[in-house]
């Protein structure tokens, strides 16, 4: 005989594993600081090429102008600011990589401690 509330609670699993399931335990394999670090490193490294193509942009834009000055400007100083405002940018960006990526982890593992845990509840339905 069919059991109501087992049929319920595999639909309910299998709609899980079918949608986020596999995104969550692709992150659930890691270990937090592993999945964090890493995602915070690929951040930090678009973060560093999306600087450069907008600083390069910038400098092709006022090229002229960058050109008629470079001898009148201090180049020193120029490299501090435009190294400052990098770091700046990209430290930032961590930060908010840093903050994305551990909501994203927890509510991960959250998510799978509850498919385990219906997984449990499965299990001891078909024991009964």
């Amino acid at each position: 005989m069919l059991n109501e509330k087992r049929i319920i609670l595999m639909t309910k699993m299998a709609s899980y594993e079918e949608h986020e399931g596999k995104k969550n335990a692709a992150i659930g394999n890691y270990f937090r600081s592993d999945y964090i670090g890493w995602q915070v490193l690929k951040s930090i490294i678009s973060a560093t090429i999306a600087f450069v193509v907008v600083f390069g942009m910038y400098i092709f834009y006022n090229f002229e102008t960058f050109m008629t000055d470079i001898y009148k400007m201090d180049l020193l100083e120029f490299a501090k600011s435009v190294l400052t405002f990098y770091l700046w940018m990209v430290g930032i960006y961590a930060v908010i990589s840093y903050i994305v990526y551990t909501v994203r982890y927890n509510a991960a593992v959250k998510s799978l401690r509850v498919y385990h845990m219906n997984l449990r509840r499965l299990a001891d339905m078909y024991r009964h």
